[in-house]
């Protein structure tokens, strides 16, 4: 496992023609290598944010297969990184569904985890009203994959609300969270839920987020960063696209967990 190395979450407004958004993909994970990054996260939905809650399920992909897994693969491959691909939609055997997808993709371009986005957003307040479920299959299983750069634990953007997920998990050197919170939601609990996830499981936080009003209207949190295991935030983007940067030292969580030992201490598991 390395001891040390970078790690870059990327933040995107992405809009509703998904070949923008991958190329605007492509730039900001070429910055993030060229800044020295061997892990780059991309948000939820960098591939869409449509005009329409189902916009997704046409751009739906089987897995192993389709336009946008092959160029997160390029993109691993070309710069050498560990790339969290944000969100894809993938074919589910529902109708008219969708499975919300993260991968996690090796230097070599090929998939090292895959995993299902398993709670659902669903919201109304504010005129605002969005339910996930009506477009989305939920996956079943939690995600831990184990690496070269230590293990990293997956998790997507409404599930950062259900800490029974990674406390299953734990321990595990970083929790990546690719997320699209809405403005309102995110103002209020963001930060405060991703700095809990980190002192709790005593680990590092690397959150991509969308991050400004889309063309559909919507109009989300962004406030990207890398926290540590002591719940520090190291880098932060509040708006707009951009890459942030922070060094993952795994001898900083050692040394946490060593002086506070709260997940030796677990008694309910």
């Amino acid at each position: 496992m390395k001891t040390k190395y970078l790690a870059a979450a990327v933040q995107m407004v992405s809009g509703t023609d998904w070949r923008r958004n991958l190329r605007d993909a492509q730039a900001l994970v070429a910055e993030a290598a060229r800044r020295g990054a061997s892990l780059v996260a991309l948000p939820e939905y960098f591939c869409l944010m449509g005009e329409r809650e189902d916009d997704k399920v046409a751009l739906a992909e089987m897995p192993g297969q389709g336009e946008l897994q092959q160029a997160l693969a390029d993109m691993a491959r070309c710069h050498g990184i560990w790339l969290v691909g944000g969100t894809v939609p993938l074919a589910s055997p529902e109708p008219g569904k969708v499975y919300n997808t993260t991968w996690l993709f090796d230097p070599t371009g090929v998939p090292a985890a895959r995993y299902d986005k398993i709670h659902l957003f669903g919201f109304s307040g504010l005129g605002e009203t969005y339910c996930e479920s009506n477009t989305i299959t939920p996956g079943g299983e939690a995600v831990c994959a184990h690496t070269e750069l230590g293990d990293l634990a997956l998790g997507i953007c409404y599930d950062l609300r259900f800490p029974e997920l990674f406390r299953a998990l734990a321990p595990f050197n970083v929790l990546v969270l690719p997320a699209a919170f809405t403005a309102t939601t995110g103002e209020a609990h963001w930060e405060v839920l991703l700095r809990a996830r980190a002192i709790e499981n005593q680990c590092y936080v690397i959150a991509s987020a969308q991050g400004g009003r889309h063309q559909n209207g919507r109009a989300t949190h962004g406030h990207s960063m890398i926290i540590d295991p002591w719940g520090r935030i190291l880098a932060e983007q509040a708006e707009g696209e951009g890459v942030v940067l922070a060094e993952i030292d795994a001898n900083l969580i050692q040394s946490v967990r060593s002086r506070l030992p709260a997940l030796a201490h677990r008694v309910l598991k």
